[in-house]
């Protein structure tokens, strides 16, 4: 099956979860049956849309790993693959809606729609378009436009029968032509509204698969039948279920997941965003983390939920260890790097791979390791837990550690066995209040690994200063 599914953004603000996820799984689809993902920009609205924001989107989406084949990046051969370059297409579209008489000049203000919404929610009927500029007489028309008036254009719906199809997730889905009314395909400055642009695009570019938001589920109807009147396939749909936050709501960004940019701000590796968003909405058999050619060898719309998903930010911590688990140390090392530059001075090059494969287990976040780093330069910055394990000790715990250190212990067990032989002192009791005056934390790396990394003259400072804070 030559499958071609596209992600058609629009370039007016950063890339949201929800639609990352979206493109994600198109893209999933597409690289299961070996076929083409399209990357399109919808940048009709011209008054939000700017390059900035395509060149974010476009930097975003590689950043996650989604692979497209086609693209404004790219070229292909169903460009161009940005709608503000694409008025041919649509003018000779629009064209052949205009030689059936299936388009009509609307001069109704927003206001008035409005109102008219207003009434028809109020009376319990379903808002649709009443028609008052579908009858206009070319006189009418005439008038309207010499005073000035610009109008948009519409497509006339049946009024009677049923538009149908099989949604590839939500199954068999059937909606009354009489509820639909007549849309907006052109807009009054000229531009192609969504409705239109979208579907023509889609057909025009080959798509056979879309796999989009359940928002835009209403949206369906309209467009088959614009494509039915203008003879051109339609692409098989499937409406994915939203992503919502806590109590319900719609995903916000004060609750840490509204961008991709603040996600990767915040330090989340983009494996770890990958094997997440491909399982929000949709199960796996296998909860292994998985690399993008195991998550779309085993995508299966079959598997995808009715329910909307929830944004769990436990889960996406989960798959953030997973991803810092399975990650090569090179790899991890520029994670950091590009996160914390301070690193690159305070690690040297041929201790790197040493660092990484300590500090591994204990970090989540690009400003963890920076912690260490730190402390393995001697300028350890003690948190108030350390600081209540370190008073706790006592300072006659801390002097009897440096006597042991001067013994010159070959490595950390010498040198706690020494201090509980000193001071009687085992187990917890003896190992956090070292680790806390060494590291400025109760937990951290395994002290043994860090002792050989950690400078002499700062462990003995640190104990020192552990224990003139500490006169018993």
């Amino acid at each position: 099956m030559n499958v071609r599914t596209r992600f058609a953004p629009s370039p007016t603000g950063h890339l949201h979860v929800g639609n990352a996820r979206t493109a994600l799984f198109n893209a999933l689809y597409a690289a299961h049956f070996g076929g083409t993902l399209i990357l399109r920009v919808e940048d009709t609205d011209a008054e939000r849309s700017t390059r900035e924001f395509e060149a974010g989107l476009i930097d975003d989406l590689a950043w996650l790993g989604v692979i497209w084949q086609e693209g404004p990046d790219c070229g292909g051969e169903h460009g161009p693959y940005r709608q503000s370059e694409r008025d041919p297409a649509y003018a000779e579209q629009l064209a052949k809606l205009t030689a059936q008489g299936l388009v009509y000049p609307c001069f109704c203000t927003p206001t008035e729609l409005a109102l008219s919404r207003k009434a028809q929610l109020s009376a319990g009927r379903p808002p649709r378009y009443a028609g008052t500029c579908a009858h206009l007489s070319k006189a009418q028309i005439e008038a309207k436009r010499a005073k000035g008036l610009k109008p948009a254009l519409r497509f006339r719906v049946p009024n009677k029968g049923e538009t149908s199809f099989e949604d590839r997730v939500r199954g068999h889905q059937v909606f009354a032509n009489q509820d639909i009314g007549d849309f907006v395909i052109q807009r009054a400055d000229g531009s192609p509204a969504f409705f239109f642009s979208n579907a023509v695009d889609d057909a025009l570019m080959g798509v056979t698969h879309v796999l989009r938001g359940e928002d835009h589920l209403a949206n369906t109807p309209r467009q088959l039948l614009l494509l039915s009147a203008l003879d051109l396939s339609a692409p098989s749909y499937g409406h994915l279920s939203l992503i919502i936050g806590e109590g319900g709501a719609p995903l916000s960004k004060r609750e840490g997941g509204g961008s991709l940019r603040d996600l990767r701000v915040d330090g989340i590796l983009p494996e770890a965003l990958m094997n997440y968003l491909a399982r929000l909405g949709h199960t796996y058999s296998s909860n292994e983390f998985m690399d993008l050619a195991t998550l779309a060898e085993q995508f299966d719309l079959s598997h995808i939920s009715h329910s909307p998903s929830h944004f769990d930010h436990q889960q996406l911590e989960h798959w953030q260890r997973e991803a810092l688990h399975k990650a090569d140390g090179e790899r991890l090392w520029r994670w950091l790097e590009a996160n914390q530059p301070q690193l690159k001075t305070l690690v040297p090059e041929k201790g790197r791979a040493e660092f990484i494969d300590t500090v591994r287990g204990n970090i989540t976040r690009p400003g963890d390791a920076l912690h260490w780093a730190q402390v393995l330069n001697g300028e350890v910055n003690i948190d108030n837990e350390a600081v209540n394990a370190i008073h706790k000790a006592g300072g006659v715990f801390f002097q009897s550690a440096l006597e042991c250190l001067l013994a010159a212990p070959d490595d950390f067990k010498s040198f706690a066995k020494a201090v509980s032989v000193a001071t009687g002192r085992s187990g917890k009791s003896l190992y956090m209040p070292l680790r806390a005056a060494l590291t400025g934390r109760v937990h951290g790396p395994e002290m043994d690994r860090l002792w050989k990394l950690l400078p002499e003259s700062g462990i003995e400072r640190q104990l020192r200063e552990a224990s003139n804070q500490n006169k018993d």
